[in-house]
């Protein structure tokens, strides 16, 4: 029986990505992680980290809408 690696693809993204992709200044990235607001980097080289696409697309999705303080409702069949 042959074992089987199960190998998960993460996409990494660099910090211009992830400014883009927030639409967020660099100091506010940082000034969010040291609140514990947003998500850790990965260290990937002696002077290089990245974020897992998946952890920022979370975070954007908990993220409240502007007319209101209340995290977007999930939709239901009734709806």
């Amino acid at each position: 029986m042959e074992t089987e690696i199960h190998y998960r693809r993460e996409t990494l993204l660099t910090r211009r990505q992830l400014e883009a992709l927030c639409r967020l200044s660099t100091s506010s990235i940082y000034r969010l992680m040291r609140d514990g607001l947003f998500p850790e980097p990965i260290r990937v080289g002696r002077r290089a980290v990245r974020w897992y696409a998946s952890e920022i697309d979370a975070w954007l999705a908990s993220r409240p809408r502007a007319t209101g303080d209340r995290p977007v409702a999930q939709t239901t069949a009734n709806s």
